[in-house]
């Protein structure tokens, strides 16, 4: 469903004598999409898994925004279900160790999660029934590598891809090539997903050592075909990074025609910070959605995008940004990627990444709710989506330029009692969302002291209550928190003058 966004039919009205007219032309509302993320990512350089010496660093980049100090509002709201596989927060861990990339495949009723090396595993396994509670295997699943590898220093192996071959369980992973010295995926097989996996072959299956290797397998099978997605390792000697798309085998030990390159980092997208890796692809109502990672990951600057196309090959359309971020979760995660999709035992599609958490020295396990919007935007429960008001449905109200506000423009003139904002926001799952309502308030009281205002917030026609802004003066944007329970998919969220004036330069739902 596409986001409207309009004007409404009312007039521009004559501010209050108190309250500062707004500044520049009043500009018009215009139909677009809902904006993505609205976050600048920090510094760092461009690194991924060993990479040799002489590897490029990212050009700079924009540092983020500093998020300012937010405010609870008080508000009215129903309790509403939340999703039977969801964690109580999405920003706490369901497996509060290093686990770093992690896979997913569901065997029954069972999912098996597999990971990067770590306390003396290749790989790391582990098992749940809702995606919530983890056991961990205490063996290596993948207790020898290929003989064309070289563990130097010991326990270089990454970011294992796992599935049901038909006949038991192929394992991908990555590791450096003896004789090229580059990062190769090679492959091993298994009778459960339990393990143990044995090495199979001569060598790595994917090693195009001229690209500088290849890393990040995962897996996507359509019409009877499997194909192994997987990245040129480019970073490492200051070439280009491409994520490919290439037939294999069923059982994913030999490819069985060219790969085709579908995407690569670029520089209109500097959050990329100059590699792309960690590809993943799903298909949801009819279009191709591939989920990248970006970035160094050793930062809370990593992070995670999309790209959508109609035909599997493409061509693949970037989004307009990140959709999670450091700063998408408001620091609760640094560094969120690695990234993979599996649908719940109740239908709804889940993704599990890793991120920092309170310990920065690990990348740990976390798992929320995902849902597509807009033709496949990705939209996680607990990761901040921005909706900017002056693309929103405007009624009684004007958008103007706007000093500081996000876009450059922002909603005032909210001064009627019939004047309201509505946005049309996406929740990937229903229950107890956070909205965040970025304002500005430079009202004054009948002795000219700062005060307070608010607006009335109304969710899906219901009323929740009022929001309240402290004073922070014209141009000067605050954030404020509230709770609102939402239904999954899209949902209709007004805000409608209540007591003296505020301006409005967007709302944020996680």
């Amino acid at each position: 469903m596409d986001h409207r966004n309009e004007r409404g039919g009312g007039l521009l009205r004559r501010v209050d004598a108190r309250r500062r007219r707004a500044r520049g032309p009043i500009g018009r509302g215009r139909a677009a999409s809902r904006r993505g993320l609205a976050v600048a990512l920090a510094l760092g350089a461009a690194a991924c898994l060993a990479a040799l010496p002489g590897a490029g660093t990212a050009p700079p980049l924009t540092p983020p925004l500093t998020p300012a100090t937010t405010h609870a509002a008080h508000v009215v709201a129903a309790t509403a279900p939340t999703s039977p596989t969801s964690p109580t927060s999405p920003t706490t861990p369901v497996l509060d160790q290093d686990f770093a990339d992690p896979d997913v495949v569901r065997v029954g009723r069972v999912f098996h999660a597999y990971a990067t090396n770590a306390h003396g595993r290749n790989i790391q396994h582990a098992t749940s029934t809702d995606l919530v509670h983890w056991t961990v295997d205490a063996t290596d699943v993948l207790p020898e590598v290929g003989a064309w590898v070289t563990l130097d220093p010991p326990g270089h192996v990454w970011a294992p891809e796992v599935f049901d071959n038909g006949d038991g369980f192929t394992l991908h992973y990555t590791a450096r090539d003896r004789a090229g010295g580059r990062q190769c995926i090679g492959v091993a097989l298994a009778s459960s997903p339990d393990g143990p996996f044995r090495p199979v072959g001569d060598g790595p299956v994917v090693c195009p050592t001229e690209q500088g290797g290849a890393i990040d397998a995962s897996s996507y099978t359509e019409n009877g075909t499997r194909h192994l997605l997987w990245k040129s390792d480019g970073n490492c000697c200051l070439l280009d990074t491409w994520l490919h798309l290439q037939p294999v085998s069923w059982d994913g030990t030999r490819v069985t025609g060219e790969p085709v390159r579908i995407v690569k980092q670029d520089d209109p997208h500097s959050w990329e910070q100059g590699l792309v890796e960690a590809p993943t692809l799903v298909k949801r109502d009819g279009r191709y959605v591939l989920l990248y990672s970006a970035g160094d990951y050793r930062t809370n600057a990593y992070a995670a995008g999309w790209a959508t196309a109609d035909a599997l090959t493409g061509p693949y359309v970037k989004g307009d940004g990140p959709f999670m971020t450091t700063a998408s979760f408001a620091g609760a995660i640094g560094g969120p990627g690695g990234q993979d999709v599996v649908t719940g035992s109740d239908g709804q599609d889940r993704i599990l990444f890793h991120g920092r958490g309170a310990d920065a020295s690990r990348r740990v396990l976390y798992a929320a709710d995902l849902g597509f919007a807009d033709g496949g935007r990705p939209v996680v429960r607990g990761s901040k989506a921005v909706y900017e008001a002056e693309l929103a449905l405007v009624h009684r109200a004007a958008v103007r330029e706007a000093r500081d506000a996000w876009g450059g423009r922002a909603v005032g003139h909210i001064d009627e009692p019939d004047s309201f904002v509505e946005f049309r926001v996406f929740a990937a799952s229903p229950g107890r969302h956070t909205l965040t309502v970025r304002y500005g308030n430079g009202s004054l009281d009948d002795s000219d002291a700062p005060a307070a205002a608010s607006h009335l917030l109304t969710v899906n026609g219901t009323g929740a209550g009022a929001v309240d802004y402290p004073y922070t003066g014209w141009d000067e944007w605050s954030p404020r928190e509230v709770p609102v329970d939402l239904r999954e998919g899209w949902n209709t969220l007004r805000l409608t003058k209540g007591e003296r004036y505020t301006e409005l330069d967007a709302v944020e739902v996680a």
